[in-house]
């Protein structure tokens, strides 16, 4: 059984993304494998990707802009780990409203196949933050190299 102790392990909380909601950092690094913590489409000004009202105030929600969103989010954390989405292995989504997984399941399909990560997809009352439809969170296997 191979022993993880003595691989690099490292948290990060990467510049330029939106600020994690807590005590809790976008990547972490456990030898090999790559941890995204669950990312949602908010952008480092907290504007939410994919949310929009008009002049009355009506709000629309745009699952795939979001997801589009989230997914383009990710790769920017695992670029800060030198990686990208061809190296996800897994990922879990939740979904606000499963009305919105024939959206999401389209845009997905944009960036993954049948060779792409293993997945789950859930529903969940609500996330963080009301405006938010979608959240994944993504492990990847991206082996060190001699020089990090």
């Amino acid at each position: 059984m191979k022993d993880f102790r003595n691989q690099a392990t490292t948290a990060t909380v990467v510049p330029g993304r939106a600020t994690p909601r807590g005590k809790y950092p976008h990547i972490k690094r456990a030898g090999d494998f790559l941890f995204v913590s669950g990312t949602s489409s908010r952008r480092a000004d907290n504007s939410v990707a994919g949310a929009s009202s008009d002049e009355p105030g009506v709000l629309t929600m745009d699952i795939r802009e979001q997801t589009r969103a989230v997914i383009e989010n990710i790769r920017s954390i695992l670029e800060s780990e030198k990686a990208g989405l061809e190296d996800v292995v897994e990922v879990c989504t939740y979904l606000v409203d499963m009305g919105d997984f024939k959206g999401y399941n389209e845009v997905y399909a944009e960036y993954f196949d049948f060779s792409g990560p293993a997945r789950t997809t859930v529903a969940v009352h609500q996330l963080p933050h009301p405006h938010l439809r979608v959240e994944i969170k993504a492990v990847a296997y991206r082996p060190l190299t001699g020089s990090e």
